[in-house]
């Protein structure tokens, strides 16, 4: 069995603490309304500020802002949660996690806020019912999405003499092994923080079995021990053992394996958009890379999106519930405070007033991407309930220093989280 991370006993603990009665919800009008959120990037800190002081202005309602770092923010807010002192406002993941969060009576629905403010022309249609909607009300504001990408380095295919982006699964592989006789790794991977992996499954998982299958996985319905799962992890496996990876992934985090395309030690990385944002502040920009849609695996299967939603919810003790529900809608309904975001994030906004010509052009190839997909899937970790991805995200891990004993992983895999779904 694979060894219990500190994230996950939080989480099987929590999943029956989070129960408990939530303190009765105070409403203030005005003063001042509390945010923590994991957006702790230079970038995103000022840009926050920024628009925490037009709001300011707008309202007269003071935001008290807290923020914590991304990985310790997954248990942080989680802690706070199962002892009701949760901020007015925090920042989080559309999908499992806000559907866990929910069903434990932390968050306060904003069906009422979300009409008065008539969100729906405004939200993009496929986002509000993909990642608003929960038990048949509203409790997120889509701050923000990503869509993941094979983001490569333009100068280091172009001198391998590759010009054309691969459309098949065969072209992608006779993409890595030109780069390799090039003396260049094709592929970077940072997977010490473990979810940088994920998207690797994901995919493979999607071209090969379909969203409809990668669902019922999500949700318990099928296994890990199935033939669909045991395909996708057997193209994994074979890219890493003909050595199109960089080595020992799980010794880097997501920005070193960025800066080893930056500087031309390997030639692409599978990441979300966020990257972007990562490379320009680098001075590494959009003349210098690019990406291309994951490919097509299996003809017939639809070539589903993949990416995260990063919204604002409400909790449900929240001390000043009228001034929390007026910075959800200032935060989503303002075209120029979405497109600032977006431009600091390297982020797509859920606003549809706001105008495309405002992205970077490889922001406008991912936002034509994603319109265009027949479906839109969270990653795995938000897709499936927290106590489950983290059995899967520690499989990945130990599947990339250990790819030969990928059989046993899946069975123990499918044991921990057949366990996990009925908690």
């Amino acid at each position: 069995m694979f060894k219990t991370t500190r994230r996950a006993l939080m989480v099987s603990v929590l999943a029956s603490g989070l129960m408990a009665a939530l303190p009765v919800q105070q409403v203030l009008a005005g003063g001042e309304v509390t945010i923590s959120h994991y957006f702790t990037g230079d970038l995103g800190l000022d840009g926050l500020k920024q628009i925490f002081a037009e709001f300011n202005k707008e309202t007269g309602i003071t935001v008290k802002d807290s923020p914590i770092g991304h990985e310790d923010f997954k248990t942080g807010i989680l802690v706070r949660a199962a002892g009701g002192n949760l901020p007015d406002v925090f920042s989080y993941w559309a999908g499992a996690k806000t559907q866990f969060i929910i069903n434990s009576k932390s968050l306060h629905p904003i069906d009422d806020m979300w009409k008065a403010a008539d969100l729906d022309a405004i939200v993009a249609k496929p986002i509000a019912d993909g990642a608003t909607l929960y038990n048949g009300h509203r409790y997120l504001i889509p701050f923000g999405y990503h869509y993941a990408g094979i983001f490569y380095n333009k100068k280091i295919l172009q001198k391998a003499g590759i010009t054309e982006m691969p459309k098949t699964w065969d072209e992608f592989k006779a993409m890595c092994d030109k780069l390799k006789a090039a003396g260049v790794t094709p592929i970077a991977l940072g997977s010490k923080n473990r979810w940088p992996a994920q998207f690797w499954f994901d995919y493979l998982l999607l071209r090969t079995a379909g969203p409809e299958y990668r669902a019922k996985l999500m949700a318990g319905t099928a296994s890990y021990t199935d033939p669909e799962v045991a395909q996708a992890m057997e193209l994994w496996k074979q890219l890493l053992e003909a050595g199109d990876f960089t080595k020992t992934p799980n010794a880097y985090d997501w920005t070193d394996a960025a800066d080893q395309v930056q500087r031309g030690e390997a030639a692409m990385t599978l990441m979300g958009t966020w990257i972007t944002g990562y490379w320009n502040t680098n001075k590494f920009t959009d003349a210098d890379y690019d990406f291309f849609e994951f490919p097509t695996v299996k003809e017939g299967v639809p070539r589903a999106a993949v990416g995260p939603v990063d919204g604002l919810v409400i909790a449900a003790n929240a001390k000043n519930m009228e001034g929390a529900e007026k910075l959800l809608a200032f935060m989503i309904s303002k075209p120029d405070v979405q497109a600032k975001w977006a431009s600091i994030q390297g982020a797509l906004s859920a606003n549809e007033k706001v105008n495309p010509k405002t992205y970077t052009p490889v922001m406008q190839h991912a936002l034509d991407v994603v319109k265009h997909a027949p479906a839109f899937a969270f990653n795995y970790d938000l897709a499936t309930p927290p106590a489950v991805s983290e059995v899967g995200l520690s499989m990945f891990s130990q599947f990339l220093d250990n790819p030969g004993e990928v059989q046993s992983m899946l069975d123990q895999t499918q044991t921990a989280a057949a366990a996990a779904f009925k908690q």
